[in-house]
């Protein structure tokens, strides 16, 4: 049987924790710092772990992790 491919867009924007959670960076951080709130640009410092819910359809990009 031949191997899976990853995805390779999404090994790009997501990495697997060792407990197998998601981790990927903070939503809204691209551009446009002005307009955003201080308190938004702070609480959006660092990556996040993305919900269950959209870890399932990452995961199937990411066969091996």
């Amino acid at each position: 049987m031949s191997k899976l491919k990853t995805k390779k867009s999404a090994s790009k924007r997501f990495k697997l924790t060792a407990s197998g959670k998601v981790k990927s960076y903070q939503a809204g951080k691209a551009h446009g710092m002005i307009k955003r709130t201080n308190a938004q640009i702070r609480n959006q410092r660092g990556s996040t772990i993305l919900s269950d819910q959209d870890a399932r359809i990452v995961k199937k990009f990411l066969p091996y992790g």
